[in-house]
């Protein structure tokens, strides 16, 4: 082999570490989508304004889970308390806040079987936007590895292994996806 002749597996290998980007993202938006279960996710992220200033809920109060259904937060100065229940009335949990003193209180009710199937669509959703950059990312390596063969600086054997290669790790990210998409469907469902 010439010093310039390229291995298929560098180019996949520089995927890799995007693939896994697009598997924690998709985990981190799945922890969002409401189940019976009450989750700190939920809420945590939801931007505040305070002062001209945006800051993620988290950054301004402890957020617990004192039973199965409820959410508790607890704002590090009472000033903050009306600017989060105006953000938390903006998102589509389907709750109401109840602010208790120093407290704010979120009761999450049972889900209905139409809210069920709105939150399944939003996984499902959620599901179809990864896979498009799965996509992007399986057909960015695939070209490359075609120019590298067109070069002359990969053999046509290489080009049909690293074919071969880039799709069963395409396939392994796309069931990693497929499995945390049924895994929140089961939770919805529950």
């Amino acid at each position: 082999m010439s010093e310039d002749k390229i291995n298929y597996k560098e180019i996949i290998e520089k995927i890799k570490p995007e693939l896994e980007k697009v598997v924690n993202f998709l985990s981190k938006e799945l922890q969002k989508i409401r189940t019976e279960r009450a989750s700190p996710s939920l809420v945590e992220n939801i931007s505040v304004e305070y002062y001209g200033k945006t800051y993620p809920l988290k950054q301004l109060a402890a957020i617990s889970i004192p039973q199965p259904r409820e959410i508790l937060i607890q704002p590090w100065d009472k000033s903050y308390i009306e600017e989060i229940v105006k953000s938390l009335q903006k998102i589509t949990i389907g709750v109401s806040p109840v602010v208790d003193k120093t407290l704010i209180r979120i009761t999450l009710p049972p889900l209905s079987e139409e809210f069920r199937k709105d939150l399944i669509q939003l996984a499902v959703q959620k599901q179809e936007q990864v896979r498009k950059t799965i996509r992007k990312w399986r057909d960015e390596a695939w070209s490359e590895i075609q120019e590298v063969f067109r070069e002359g600086n990969m053999s046509e054997d290489d080009k049909f292994k690293g074919k071969k290669e880039l799709e069963e790790l395409i396939k392994e990210f796309q069931e990693k996806i497929g499995e945390m998409i049924e895994k929140k469907r089961k939770e919805i469902e529950v």
